[in-house]
């Protein structure tokens, strides 16, 4: 598939996702879901279409994808890695696990291992500040991780 056949199904599946919920009250931010999970991420090219649309400004709408965490603006790897960064899972060990997952991916946050495998991503609370420090890896979370259980987790990711 070339550039534009990928830019116009880009399109072509945004405007089926503003069609099946521009009708909800305040859209802009389950159509930004919809769209990453249809594409795994938000493209540009979707944003025209989504400011159009939502009768929004390309700003509004690009001020919002950078806003929120949980929208990237660029493919992730098969798996997504979420460690928490705030600061319960800081006062029991974090940055060490933060050190030692960077060290055993090759990468930094925002960043996909050379393999394609795992995208490392910093999130500011996975709520199990009881279960400090959490990790979430897909959409399944993880508490009371150590170097040990954070090892399993990128080896389960790398199969």
């Amino acid at each position: 598939m070339d550039i534009r056949s990928s830019a116009d199904d880009f399109v072509s599946r945004t405007q089926a996702i503003v069609a099946e919920l521009k009708a909800l009250e305040g859209p802009l931010l389950p159509i930004l879901h919809a769209v990453q999970e249809s594409f795994g991420y938000v493209p540009d090219e979707v944003k025209p279409v989504l400011a159009e649309a939502l009768n929004l400004s390309r700003a509004e709408v690009h001020g919002v994808v950078s806003f929120y965490h949980d929208f990237r603006t660029h493919p992730s790897g098969r798996h997504v890695l979420k460690l928490c960064r705030a600061e319960a899972c800081q006062s029991r060990g974090g940055e060490a696990l933060a050190d030692r997952v960077r060290e055993l991916l090759g990468v930094d946050f925002h960043q996909t291992t050379q393999d394609g495998a795992v995208t490392l991503e910093p999130v500011y609370c996975l709520g199990l500040c009881a279960c400090a420090p959490a990790a979430m890896l897909d959409d399944e979370l993880h508490g009371r991780i150590d170097a040990d259980a954070l090892e399993g987790l990128i080896a389960e990711a790398r199969l």
